[in-house]
């Protein structure tokens, strides 16, 4: 019998380590027979926002038993730029792995040490992954294997030798086409350029936050060829770290304007932004539909950072180019231990079964089995109607950085001042920020009248809103009169988000919930029952649902 697969993201970074810096995002899974046994976001254990040291907790986690792992395993690990070594707190847990100058198209065999509480030491079989490969590997769990004459895609900040590589599927090998950084200057629009930071009044620091701001922020402008024009014929400000009064003068010089300082409510500046996003999309879909065209390929799987970005992923969706499209809930750096995992499950097994998004799970095991009733959903949604705020935390949490109902805060949809209320107030986000919807699959097409498309459900497109259903989802219709909906197709997606929804609409009319994740700003999302409970008193929230138990917080 094939013996289980351990896999870890914790390469750590060269700079600023202790900070999320450009490694981050620590993550493990333990496989079995194609199954995903246990899997961790670091951060949701440690409650350190994208944390980036599993190197000071993986000992920890063994010798407490909160990963219990069997007397014979194997071991992959995931590289990244910064290196291919990684060596636990005590030096007890160690992988190397040779520097290799060219993209692999296969796992590769490496040098794992194991020594705990409970073996003395021993070499154990490892492989090596790359980031790259990591990253399309993280389909296999939702989707399957790869569809013959597939085009593979991975688009992020940066990986092990390149930030866009893209391979071809075909008689059952990847080939790999191109891998390169001659798209970095692309995805630094969302996590490391100074114009976009001068924008969003943030400091560089804060890159991993930047790419959902961005995309938010930029929905408030236009696309702007003359801003394009500017924008290239400076390289992007690619160098204007800390100058902010340069990139005015340019700005006021070149447009003949007299902005006194950076102000997000300016039109001007929000063009700016619109146009940063319109470039990352044509350029984007620009290389993609290039390679399709030269290796006439009929699927697409996308995944990386990059491809939490819903404009983009909806245009590739609506043009029609790919007999379909594939994207993963955890396309960026946090599903990179999954799809390392499900790459060598794959290869011993030649299979990788489906499962859902809610696979956050190790540390839970103590929290009791989901359990309620039809007057649960009842006294439920007489609080969400009286305008309450309810924290959901059920079961395990979501792979990847969405909420999509297990850690969830949910409210009525109707009101921008509710939208406000959780979003501002509760949560201490940005004004500019759009609040999500989760809905039946049925109501969506409904408001939409479009195709709800398979990636709806872990809210990876974009829809407009039909006009005469924007007032009853104005809290979740954004300026551009799009909402980032993740739409339940069946019970056995979710069945208490199914169940809630279902109620609210036959019995209210109502056609959604606010959904959006529960934690406060800086903070990871919730895991335990425990941490929502604690969560929940600190933002104010009306409620808070632990495993099916309500527990009113407020009389």
């Amino acid at each position: 019998m094939a013996r289980p697969t351990l896999a870890i993201y914790g390469i750590k970074d060269r700079n600023d380590y202790g900070r999320a810096s450009f490694t981050h995002d620590h993550n493990l899974c333990l496989m079995e027979n194609g199954k995903v046994l246990e899997y961790l976001q670091l951060e949701r254990y440690s409650r350190f926002k994208y944390d980036n040291r599993l190197d000071l907790f993986l000992e920890e986690l063994i010798d407490r038993k909160v990963l219990d792992l069997p007397s014979q395993f194997d071991f992959v690990s995931v590289n990244s730029f910064a290196g291919n070594a990684f060596i636990s707190k005590s030096g007890r847990i160690r992988f190397e792995a040779n520097r290799t100058k060219e993209l692999a198209t296969d796992l590769e065999e490496a040098f794992g040490w194991f020594e705990t509480k409970k073996w003395k030491g021993w070499e154990i079989p490892s492989w090596n992954c790359s980031q790259e490969l990591a990253h399309l590997g993280s389909c296999l769990p939702f989707y399957g294997e790869f569809k013959e004459n597939s085009l593979l895609i991975h688009f992020d900040g940066g990986a092990s030798l390149s930030n866009f590589s893209a391979f071809q599927f075909k008689n059952g090998k990847f080939k790999l086409l191109e891998a390169h950084w001659k798209l970095g200057f692309l995805s630094r629009f969302f996590n490391d350029n100074p114009l976009v930071f001068a924008l969003m009044e943030t400091q560089r620091g804060d890159h991993c936050s930047i790419p959902g701001k961005l995309m938010g922020y930029a929905a408030l402008g236009q696309y702007d060829e003359k801003i394009a024009q500017w924008l290239h014929q400076h390289d992007y400000f690619k160098d204007y770290w800390n100058k902010p009064k340069e990139l005015l003068r340019s700005i006021n010089q070149h447009f003949g304007l007299s902005l006194a300082n950076f102000d997000m409510k300016e039109a001007f500046f929000q063009n700016i932004a619109a146009t940063f996003q319109g470039i990352f999309e044509e350029v984007l879909l620009e290389n993609i539909y290039r390679l399709q065209k030269d290796t006439n390929t009929d699927y697409l799987y996308y995944s990386g950072g990059s491809a939490l970005n819903i404009v983009a992923n909806s245009r590739l969706v609506s043009e029609q180019q790919f007999q379909d499209v594939f994207i993963p809930p955890c396309c960026n750096d946090s599903g990179l231990s999954l799809g390392a995992a499900s790459l060598l499950e794959f290869k011993k097994h030649g299979k990788v079964e489906n499962h859902s998004p809610y696979l956050n799970s190790l540390g839970l095991k103590k929290e009791k089995e989901l359990s309620y009733n039809e007057n649960t959903i009842q006294e439920l949604a007489q609080i969400i109607m009286q305008e309450g705020i309810v924290g959901i935390c059920n079961g395990h949490g979501e792979i990847g950085p969405r909420a999509l109902g297990n850690r969830s805060i949910i409210a009525l949809p109707n009101s921008t001042e509710i939208a406000k209320k959780v979003s501002e107030e509760c949560k201490g986000r940005e004004w500019y920020r759009p609040i999500a919807p989760i809905m039946l699959a049925s109501v969506a097409q409904k408001v939409t009248d479009q195709d709800v498309h398979e990636l709806s459900k872990y809210m990876l497109l974009d829809f407009p809103i039909k006009e005469e259903f924007r007032a009853d989802l104005a809290g979740v219709t954004h300026t551009n009169n799009t909402a980032r909906i993740q739409a339940i197709n069946h019970k056995d997606e979710n069945p208490f988000m199914f169940d809630l929804l279902s109620f609210l609409y036959k019995n209210h009319g109502v056609k959604a919930l606010i959904n959006t994740s529960f934690n406060a700003g800086g903070e990871p999302i919730v895991h335990t029952g425990k941490e929502a409970i604690k969560s929940a008193k600190n933002m104010k929230l009306d409620a808070v649902i632990v495993n099916g138990e309500l527990i009113r917080l407020k009389d």
